[in-house]
């Protein structure tokens, strides 16, 4: 027996002879390993039909070892007894599975179709880039015994020496064809024309055999690159080493578009290689928001491999430590959820399913803000009242339980999500003390937000119609103890003499007068800590803040519409423009500057915030003339929308059925659930889809329409300090440029006739071109947009 001690990189089945497991050896060798692995699953139905299945199953080629067990069901009172179906392998256990779903529909499956990474973490303690110690057979080459050496809740692990190789196009496939490929690596970069296939294959071939790569990380690479890759190893017979292991062939997954949480999702196609990683940055969720470090770390606390890990939503990671704990306890998996909702009067339903509380916030303008969060309210309250589907089996009692938490064993959703609250309290902790400049810092702020995006989706999969472990009535407990502690929090302000200007769910907006310090809340906090039994914290204090109103009525205010700028001139912006991504570039980029600018101002009413205010509409002044001049590059004009059916299923053409219309002419067809790019045009039919291949023509852009969105985006952020809308007036005395008022879509604007302007450039006369930040209701010659 040899022992050795390495990283684990990967892990998937091996035809017939268990899993196959890759590891970064101390000595930096990356080699593989075979371990035996048999796989159970088990069955549930009535006696006289498991007798059939089990007879059935004795005549099967594939060998079973059969057994009658007593296991726990959680949606079940007491164990349940179940047909134990244990296959040698889990290529064997996939076929025989499959072949059973179809012949036996009736009986209820559990443990059927888990991740063999998540059987492998559940009686090992295994998860990716763990460090391990295992033992191998010298006789049979097999490892016989594995022992994890590190834990996925450690704050601090030994980070193994991975190498990296980074292949992207000089152009996006998507907008027009590319001319080369850009390859990096730590040492060095490459750019392989692809005029020339033979040589691009022979050269790329070369490098990942040189480098010998733990991780290709492509642009595109699920869409186009690999593919493209692929049909020329085609074409030309010549085989690229892109699986490390030579006797896998890739696993690909299928593009799919699927309806979720009020709105159509679309995932593209998959590539996955084996030995190595495949992680295509384009179609990695939420990569652009916690890059690399965070998808190590989802992959860690969910033990899925990390190019799945890359992919997949939060909720499936939430979902995948919920089974690993369930296996570890010894809980069946069901393969289908079977419970459904008991069937509730109108009144009862009223009473419970109300959802998060949420206040109407006062608009305007407001000093010396503090804002409050509960420390991931709703994975809080599940653990601290340990709601569980096992747990909640009817109404509750919020009274009862806020007085006295409940002390039965935790349930599986607060042991799941215990230790990973606790390691986002302690990372929140560690960044306080750290210095945004510490080389720890950005790694530390990754994995936190990878933990925010797995607790904010654990409540949502709670009540989720198909989530294995979920019960709607725990889901709608949750959300009451929500509303009493916001309540009770409302109450205990109010009580120290701060005046609540909004809530939201999980957070709220207090006031006092002179109240500008963190000391000025700590007594707030003490007392709401102890009238929730919830953590809180203060979020910071705003040297001002804005709510505000709906745009179709001033009157009504909006619960997730405000910008405001903390004390130490750090922004928080939700619900405006700027966050958007149907906003053009060139809008939110404005947008984003004069956000900028104000919050270097601690005082509104300031002489500082006045001249703020005049720069500020000179520089949108001078935005919207460079844009009338064709100074704006087209690309920063670029509207993103996502298409929500396929092209037959419109009613009424929209801007982006029209795009993805133009698109569909010439062979790129686009589904719900994808982006499609266009800009506005003159004429009909009103926009020009940005991935045509022929350009873009500068003179029929939509010039009105880009100054009205700009207009709309600065008066947003204007409004709350002026207490009027900014237009523009232009005045020329110089008849051959003319501005006709323009009425497109029932928005007057002073419409300029850019032939001229263009022809002048900068050469016209200040008073040829004089737009004014004025807004006079006598003055009729004067517009308003």
């Amino acid at each position: 027996m040899s022992k050795y001690t390495g990283w684990l990189l990967d892990l998937y089945p091996a035809a017939s002879t268990g899993i196959a497991l890759w590891f970064l050896l101390e000595n930096g060798a990356r080699q593989r390993f075979m371990q035996p692995f048999a796989v159970t699953f088990h069955a549930f139905a009535p006696q006289p039909q498991l007798r059939m299945l089990w007879n059935y199953l004795q005549k099967q080629p594939i060998p079973v070892k059969l057994a009658y067990t007593q296991k726990t069901e959680l949606f079940e009172d007491k164990p349940i007894t179940v047909l134990s179906i244990t296959a040698p392998d889990p290529y064997s256990q996939d076929k025989l599975f499959r072949r059973l779903s179809f012949k036996f529909p009736e009986i209820t499956y559990y443990d059927a179709d888990l991740h063999i990474a998540l059987r492998h973490a559940a009686l090992f303690g295994t998860f990716p880039l763990c460090r391990c110690e295992f033992t191998l057979d010298n006789n049979t080459g097999q490892i016989i015994q594995i022992t994890s050496l590190d834990s996925p809740w450690n704050l601090q692990s030994i980070r193994p020496p991975l190498r990296i190789m980074q292949i992207e196009p000089d152009e996006d496939p998507r907008h027009s064809q590319p001319g080369a490929l850009k390859i990096s690596t730590e040492k060095d970069t490459h750019l392989l024309s692809l005029r020339y296939p033979r040589p691009l294959m022979l050269n790329l071939k070369a490098l990942l055999q040189r480098y010998d790569p733990d991780l290709l990380l492509t642009a595109w690479g699920d869409r186009w690159l690999l593919p493209y890759l692929l049909e020329l190893t085609e074409n030309l017979n010549i085989r690229l080493p892109l699986n490390r292991d030579s006797e896998c062939e890739l696993s690909w997954r299928p593009e799919r578009s699927y309806f979720s949480y009020g709105q159509v999702i679309h995932r593209d196609q998959q590539i996955h290689l084996a030995g190595r990683w495949h992680i295509d940055i384009h179609n990695a969720m939420l990569y652009h928001d916690y890059k690399m470090e965070g998808i190590y770390e989802l992959s860690r606390v969910t033990s899925l491999p990390l190019q799945t890990t890359a992919r997949v939503s939060p909720g499936s990671g939430i979902s995948a430590m919920q089974m690993v704990t369930a296996l570890r306890q010894d809980i069946l998996v069901p393969w289908h959820k079977q419970q459904v909702e008991a069937p509730k009067t109108a009144w009862e339903l009223l009473l419970s399913d109300q959802g998060g509380l949420v206040y109407q916030p006062v608009t305007g303008l407001h000093r010396h803000v503090a804002e409050l969060d509960f420390i991931s309210m709703y994975p809080s309250i599940m653990v601290h009242y340990n709601i569980s589907p096992e747990t909640i089996r009817g109404p509750v009692n919020l009274n009862e339980r806020l007085a006295a938490p409940p002390d039965k064993p935790p349930g599986l959703i607060p042991q799941t999500l215990k230790p990973l609250l606790d390691k986002r309290m302690a990372i929140k902790h560690r960044l306080l003390t750290l210095q945004a400049s510490d080389p720890g810092y950005e790694s530390l702020k990754a994995k936190a937000s990878a933990h925010k995006w797995l607790l904010v989706t654990c409540f949502g999969y709670l009540g989720y119609k198909n989530a294995r472990f979920g019960r709607i009535e725990a889901h709608e407990a949750v959300t009451a103890y929500g509303r009493e502690a916001l309540l009770r929090a409302k109450e205990a302000a109010e009580d120290l003499g701060f005046s609540v200007l909004h809530l939201y769910v999980d957070g709220m907006w207090v006031q006092q007068e002179n109240a500008d310090k963190v000391s000025d809340y700590e007594a707030l906090l003490r007392e709401i800590a102890s009238r929730t039994g919830l953590p809180i914290s203060l979020e910071g204090i705003y040297n001002w803040i804005a709510f505000l109103p709906s745009r179709q009525d001033a009157r009504i205010p909006v619960a997730n519409r405000y910008f405001g700028a903390y004390q130490d001139s750090s922004l928080k912006v939700r619900g405006i423009e700027l966050r958007r991504r149907d906003t053009p570039l060139w809008i939110a980029e404005k947008q984003q500057a004069i956000l900028q600018q104000l919050a270097r101002i601690k005082d509104p009413e300031s002489e500082m915030m006045s001249n703020t205010l005049s720069k500020i509409k000179n520089d949108v002044r001078k935005s919207i003339a460079g844009l009338t001049m064709g100074h704006i590059a087209p690309e920063k004009l670029i509207i993103t929308q996502k298409l929500s059916r396929t092209l037959e299923e419109y009613r009424s053409s929209s801007p982006a059925a029209r795009a993805a219309s133009q698109l569909a002419e010439i062979g790129k067809v686009l589904r719900p659930g994808q982006m499609v790019r266009f800009i506005y045009m003159l004429g009909s039919p009103g926009v020009q889809a940005w991935d045509l291949p022929q350009p873009i023509q500068l003179d029929k852009i939509d010039i009105d329409r880009y100054a009205r969105l700009m207009l709309r985006a600065v008066n947003t952020i204007l409004m709350p300090f002026t207490g009027e809308k900014f237009s523009l007036n232009i005045n020329s005395g110089n008849p051959s440029v003319s501005f006709p008022i323009c009425t497109t879509g029932g928005l007057p604007l002073l419409k300029l006739m850019k032939s001229n302007l263009i022809s002048q450039k900068i050469a016209a006369p200040k008073n040829e071109l004089n737009l004014l930040p004025a807004f006079y209701p006598e003055n009729k010659d004067l517009q308003q947009v």
